[in-house]
């Protein structure tokens, strides 16, 4: 790509009882209730389905997503759109070495964790920006705690949290990353930081506020055993990046009607 993002235009306000729309598309039934973030989601989804029908990788014909569920046809010429519009070169050796000093720790291998947590999980229908507000409530507590005296944490998570574990002080013993959703291993392993974590932890299940215990450091490979897996890590970074890019560069041609994708911090599509 060679023009630069756009900034994505204002949405047109929401209008009750009206489906949020791009360019013309409802993005749920009127009797849906959706987050802002699954809101996000589907209309850059849209977006992406309706720029495949531009650029001839679609037919014009194809059905509109119902709820968020689109065509199979639709997610295939997407996956061409993005394939054409993201050509991404391959990062140079002195790149990928680069990373690799700077993030040994996340390849170690053996690499244990002692934590626990307290679970606000986002389930179907939930009010999610009352749930973060919750969740940061609980995190700010939990930081303010005084050391030394009664385990707050536990209290907390045994009252409070949606994960079984509550019953246990929220403890989920020894981890090693395998154990856990990626996107949580990626913000608990890798770090040498102990204690309540300052910000919360987002997975699919939903928002956590985690205490590291204890960290058990594994052994770290040489660069040429973990090559692979850096090009990988590096790649995606570079991919999410175009996406987002992209996504900016479309928000800013199109007509949103209730969804505001200025506030979107990554690009949310499945």
């Amino acid at each position: 790509m060679t023009a630069a993002p756009s900034p994505p235009r204002p949405a047109l306000p929401a209008v009750p009882g009206v489906c949020p729309r791009v360019n013309g598309v409802a993005l749920c039934e009127t009797d849906e209730t959706l987050g802002e973030e699954a809101l996000r989601q589907r209309a850059c989804a849209e977006l992406l389905r309706q720029a495949a029908i531009h650029a001839g990788h679609l037919s014009a014909d194809d059905a509109v997503p119902v709820a968020g569920v689109m065509t199979q046809a639709a997610s295939d010429a997407i996956e061409a759109l993005l394939q054409a519009q993201l050509a991404l070169p391959e990062p140079s050796e002195d790149a990928l070495r680069r990373h690799h000093a700077a993030q040994r720790q996340r390849h170690a291998v053996g690499e244990r964790v002692q934590l626990r947590h307290v679970l606000f999980a986002v389930t179907p229908g939930v009010d999610v920006q009352a749930l973060r507000l919750r969740a940061e409530a609980c995190l700010l507590d939990l930081r303010c705690a005084e050391p030394g005296g009664q385990d707050r944490f536990a209290a907390v998570a045994s009252v409070t949290s949606n994960c079984p574990s509550g019953s246990v002080g929220g403890s989920l013993g020894w981890l090693e990353a395998g154990d856990c959703a990626p996107e949580f291993a990626r913000e608990v392993f890798g770090r040498s930081d102990v204690g309540v974590l300052p910000r919360l932890v987002h997975s699919r299940f939903g928002l956590h506020v985690v205490e590291v215990l204890a960290r058990q450091c594994g052994t770290e490979p040489p660069f040429e055993a973990v090559r692979g897996a850096v090009a990988q890590a590096l790649g995606q970074q570079a991919f999410a990046t175009a996406l987002r890019q992209y996504l900016q560069l479309l928000a800013g041609q199109a007509r949103l009607e209730g969804v505001d994708l200025q506030a979107a911090s990554s690009p949310l599509v499945q």
